[in-house]
């Protein structure tokens, strides 16, 4: 028999969540807008930040980012090079960034000269949707290549998230995804979902999905 101990599990939720909300006022406290990217390894969370920080300069504001991974700093090294400042964080086993892990992030990290924080979560469809982090929204980032029943799936992960992001449309007809069904089940799960699509190497669809991000 699978027995799990609910109080514990409750404790550290709890726990969690008392550290994200204390995220959230010290975010907000400087003025800071921060973003969870979610999504499997591959499905191009580090891309879209490498996309949305030219467009988002050009509004006049300024981008930092935390890099969640299990091991290694290739994302992060990935979003230094767009010359903003970044923290790497690695999780060592664990599959998911949680809200102390950003918490020591944020303290390293120049909260007065950042505008926008972007928080790239461990590449992992289950185990960050528990974990509340401090963020304002949620964004979600699947592809056409991870197949078109990735959302059916993993429902949990979009029923938590603010908007929804299909990636490499351009790969759909290669790989026989339907994108109208990701879509639709993204909105069966979260009706009050905002959903784009996007090919990350064209830029394409990256303006309006701006838009709902700042809004």
């Amino acid at each position: 028999m699978h027995h799990i101990d609910v109080h514990v599990e409750k404790d550290i939720y709890d726990v969690n969540n008392r550290i994200a909300d204390a995220n959230a006022d010290l975010l907000r406290d400087h003025g800071i807008r921060a973003f969870d990217l979610l999504g499997a390894i591959g499905s191009g969370k580090t891309a879209l930040i490498e996309q949305l920080v030219p467009l988002i300069r050009e509004q006049g504001l300024r981008v930092g980012a935390i890099a969640g991974d299990v091991y290694g700093d290739d994302d992060f090294r990935r979003i230094v090079a767009l010359n903003v400042p970044a923290y790497n964080a690695n999780t060592g086993k664990e599959c998911h960034l949680d809200a102390h892990l950003v918490e020591h992030a944020i303290e390293h990290l120049p909260l007065d000269q950042i505008d926008i924080l972007f928080i790239e979560n461990v590449g992992n469809m289950v185990c960050p949707t528990d974990f509340r982090l401090g963020a304002e929204k949620r964004i979600v980032v699947v592809s056409s290549t991870e197949g078109d029943d990735v959302v059916n799936k993993h429902p949990m992960m979009f029923r938590s998230s603010n908007i929804g992001v299909i990636n490499k449309i351009d790969l759909a007809p290669f790989v026989g995804a339907n994108l109208d069904r990701m879509e639709e089940d993204m909105h069966r799960y979260n009706p009050e979902m905002q959903v784009f699509r996007t090919n990350m190497k064209a830029g394409e669809g990256l303006g309006k999905l701006l838009d709902a991000i700042l809004a």
